[in-house]
């Protein structure tokens, strides 16, 4: 479909990325949409520079073994800001755009996870803190109605497999998306073909079954640390977290789900898939510069270091431990010597 309105060309094509939707732009917008434009680029803008002073700030004030984790969880939402702000500007970049915000934010499912075990001062503190413990794994997205589960022993084994399982994902998403970009350029992927003849359809269900199956580790894992790292804020934290990854993830779908549909009307120029792209890609902008002011507050934060676990105990045992008396070389207990 090629329209005209406003000195605004677009070229529409079937296949690609959020409704297979291709557009050129190859004049100027109006008024009104320059200045939203303008907007949502210098909240980008915005959003980097404050991640950019958050860095610095890191590096200065966080232990070097806590940096890398940090930044990379700080730097879910001004990257996809960034992306989604490139992908408004030139349309024809979406596809890429998603997959490298796809991609990106697997990795950090993965980092969040160890964030949390190196809060407990590593894997050696978190086996000490909770040796006799076990994991609840009645939790979301997988087990969350399955409260009869009985919960499985904190091992070295056990906690192994919960970083494999984020680290598949943080793996085979980069995997996923290039074997969608090398069939997209063959002309064998597209996201509105849902047939079982499709490639998008395989694609998908594979890397929801990914996805489902890195959430539940981390679920597992707040649900395990999130009395001792109260102190830390590990709450608030675990909120930002959830919330980039429902707005980036279940939002964009319900929107591409209904550009598909034509639930979302098409405008001439713009077809229902293409405006669907833009919409998302302006609220994902807004939303995502929310969240990076919000991380900053609760980021930036000093906490109370925890304590060992063994002056933890010994300052219970010093409280429960029953008075005793030296008397010539001899204890006693409760009593007066000579008596």
């Amino acid at each position: 479909m090629l329209g005209e309105r406003g000195g605004v060309f677009l070229l529409c094509a079937a296949g690609g990325s959020r409704g297979g939707v291709f557009m050129k732009l190859n004049l100027g917008l109006d008024l009104a949409g320059r200045f939203l434009f303008a907007i949502l680029t210098l909240m980008t803008l915005i959003a980097d520079l404050v991640f950019i002073e958050e860095v610095i700030y890191i590096y200065r004030k966080i232990p070097s073994s806590k940096r890398s984790l940090l930044i990379w969880v700080n730097a879910a939402a001004p990257v996809i800001a960034t992306t989604s702000c490139i992908g408004m500007w030139i349309p024809r970049s979406t596809m890429f755009t998603d997959f490298t915000a796809a991609v990106f934010f697997a990795i950090v499912i993965h980092k969040f996870l160890m964030m949390m075990i190196k809060e407990c001062g590593g894997q050696k503190m978190f086996l000490r803190w909770f040796e006799n413990g076990r994991f609840k794994i009645s939790t979301g997205p997988c087990c969350c109605c399955c409260l009869c589960l009985p919960g499985v022993r904190i091992t070295r084994q056990t906690l192994f497999w919960l970083k494999l399982g984020t680290f598949q994902f943080a793996f085979f998403r980069p995997v996923f998306m290039f074997l969608s970009i090398v069939l997209w350029t063959n002309g064998n992927y597209s996201l509105s073909d849902l047939s079982p003849e499709g490639a998008a359809i395989w694609i998908s269900c594979f890397v929801a079954i990914l996805t489902i199956i890195a959430l539940w580790p981390v679920g597992i894992m707040f649900q395990q640390v999130r009395g001792l790292l109260n102190c830390k804020k590990i709450i608030p934290k675990f909120a930002l977290y959830q919330f980039v990854l429902i707005l980036n993830h279940l939002q964009t779908a319900i929107i591409n789900i209904l550009a598909m549909q034509q639930i979302i009307p098409c405008a001439p120029p713009f077809s229902s898939s293409a405006r669907g792209a833009y919409i998302t890609h302006q609220v994902l902008i807004m939303e995502m510069f929310l969240i990076t002011l919000l991380s900053r507050v609760v980021y930036r934060r000093k906490y109370d270091e925890l304590e060992p676990p063994e002056c933890a105990c010994e300052e219970d045992g010093d409280c429960k431990q029953t008075p005793k008396i030296i008397f010539n070389g001899a204890v006693s207990e409760d009593r007066l010597p000579g008596f």
